[in-house]
C-alpha cells in the first residue's frame, strides 16, 4: 500500500471485490462498516478504510490469483511486530479468498508530512534511518514460521534488472533486446554488485520508502514508524533499504538530506560512512534499472501512465549511482544501450502501448 488517501465512498471503487468484501467484514463482525476505497499501489491489491461504531480499520482485498498468497504478509507482520516494529496488527484474515483486515495507522504518511512541513523531513528520515539500523542488526532467519525467507542473491538481483530490457528498451528504441545485450548487462551487473550478490545480512523490506512509512508520535523508539508494503521482503544486503529510502522514485530528497541520513544509519550500525556510500551506489544500480523497466511495464501491460512522469526523477538517481568508483563500464553500457527519459522518448514509450 502507498498512502492512506481516500478515493471514493463506494465499496466497489478502485476495483474492490465489493460482495466478497462485504462478507468477510460480516464474518469479522464489521456488519454495516462504510466502505471507502483508498489509494492503492504498484501491485493487484487494493485497499479500502472501513468504519463501524467509531471503529476504523483497513480493508486488504488480495485476490489470490493476481497478488498472490498473503501468507508471506501474514508471517512478515509477525516477525516484526514481535521485535518492536510498528507492522499493522491483523484484526481478521481470510487467506483462501484473499481478505486482511489490519489496524488502521492513520493519516500520518512521511510524504504527506515532507509535503506540508519541510522544516519536519530531517527528523523523520533520521527515525526511519535508526528503524533500518535496528532492524538490520538481527540475523535474517532462514525461516520465519512455515514461510522462507529467501535470498536476494545474484539471480533474483537480475531477474528485477532484466525487467529495464523487456519493457524499457522495446518501447524507448522500438526493437527488441537482444540475448547478448541482456547477456551483457548481467556480467555487468554482477561484475559492479560483486560480493553484495551473496550478501545474507539482513531482512530487506525492499519498499522502504515515504510512501510506506507513517508516523506515530504517539509511540516511541522506533515504534514511532509505522511500517506498510513489506510483503516482498527477502534476505540480502542491508544497504538496500536505506538506498530505497534516499532515492525515492516518488519524491526528491535532496543531497544534504540523503547524506545526513546516510551518516545518522552508519552511525546506529557502527559502519564507515565512505563503505555504506559505495555500497549504496551499487546497489541504488540495480535498483534504478529494475524501476525503469517496471514502471514502463506498469504502463505498457498494465495501463498505469503516472508512472511514466516519475522516470526522469529515476534515471537521475541512476546517473549519480554511476558515479561511484568501480561502476565505469556499467556507466558506459547504460550511456550507449540506454536511452534516457527525455520528452521524445517517453512519447514514444505512450504511444507504444497503443
Amino acid at each position: 500500500m502507498s498512502g492512506q488517501d481516500v478515493m471514493s465512498d463506494a465499496g466497489a471503487a478502485g476495483g474492490l471485490r465489493a460482495a466478497e468484501a462485504r462478507a468477510f467484514l460480516d464474518a469479522a463482525g464489521w456488519t454495516g462498516a462504510t466502505i471507502a476505497a483508498m489509494a492503492g499501489d504498484a501491485s493487484a491489491r487494493r485497499y479500502a478504510r472501513v468504519c463501524a461504531g467509531g471503529r476504523r480499520a483497513v480493508l486488504m482485498d488480495a485476490p489470490p490469483d493476481a497478488a498472490g498468497p498473503l501468507a508471506p504478509f501474514l508471517a512478515m507482520t509477525g516477525y516484526l511486530r514481535a521485535r518492536g516494529f510498528s507492522a499493522p496488527e491483523i484484526l481478521a484474515a481470510d487467506e483462501a479468498r484473499g481478505f486482511l483486515l489490519l489496524e488502521d495507522l492513520g493519516e500520518g504518511l512521511f510524504a504527506r508530512i515532507c509535503a506540508r512541513h519541510p522544516e519536519r523531513e530531517g527528523a523523520l528520515y533520521a527515525a526511519a534511518a535508526e528503524l533500518l539500523a535496528e532492524l538490520h542488526a538481527l540475523p535474517p532467519p532462514e525461516r520465519i514460521g512455515d514461510w522462507a525467507l529467501r535470498p536476494y542473491d545474484e539471480p533474483a538481483l537480475w531477474a528485477e534488472a532484466q525487467l529495464i530490457a523487456r519493457w524499457w528498451l522495446p518501447a524507448a528504441t522500438g526493437a527488441e533486446a537482444s540475448p547478448a545485450l541482456e547477456d551483457e548487462l548481467r556480467g555487468l551487473l554482477a561484475e559492479a554488485l560483486g560480493a553484495l550478490c551473496a550478501a545474507r545480512e539482513a531482512v530487506v523490506l525492499r519498499d522502504y520508502h515515504a510512501e510506506n512509512l507513517i508516523w506515530l508520535p504517539g509511540r516511541s523508539g522506533v515504534a514511532r514508524v509505522g511500517l506498510l508494503d513489506y510483503q516482498d521482503a527477502l534476505a540480502g544486503a542491508a544497504a538496500y533499504d536505506l538506498v530505497s529510502l534516499l532515492e525515492d522514485a516518488r519524491r526528491d530528497t535532496s543531497a544534504e538530506l540523503r547524506a545526513a541520513t546516510l551518516a545518522r544509519y552508519a552511525r546506529a550500525r557502527g559502519v564507515a560512512a565512505d563503505e555504506l556510500r559505495a555500497r549504496c551506489a551499487r546497489l541504488g544500480a540495480q535498483r534504478n534499472i529494475k524501476i525503469m523497466g517496471i514502471f514502463a511495464r506498469l504502463w505498457l501491460r498494465d495501463g498505469k501512465p503516472q508512472y511514466l512522469a516519475m522516470l526522469p526523477r529515476v534515471h537521475a538517481h541512476l546517473r549519480r549511482d554511476l558515479e561511484q568508483p568501480g561502476l565505469e563500464r556499467l556507466r558506459a553500457f547504460v550511456e550507449r544501450r540506454v536511452p534516457p527519459p527525455t520528452p521524445g522518448v517517453l512519447a514514444r514509450v505512450r504511444a507504444a502501448r497503443a
